[in-house]
């Protein structure tokens, strides 16, 4: 599943996101959606997602 298309996404999935400090470096974080922040269909680089944890991000991997 593509973290680009909405609708592979919704609250309570495990997704690996690059938060907006580390888009140069490419590191990736780990954890469970809280909320989805892109209300467009899809995105080329990634759903903006908001993790439990409270950091946001854009959706890179989606963990089964």
């Amino acid at each position: 599943m593509s973290g680009t298309d909405r609708k592979n996404i919704h609250a309570g999935l495990e997704v690996s996101i690059v938060l907006k400090q580390d888009q140069r470096s490419g590191t990736l974080t780990e954890g469970v959606v809280k909320d989805i922040l892109t209300k467009a269909p899809f995105h080329p680089h990634g759903i903006k997602v908001r993790l439990e944890t409270g950091e946001v991000g854009r959706v890179k991997v989606i963990h089964d």
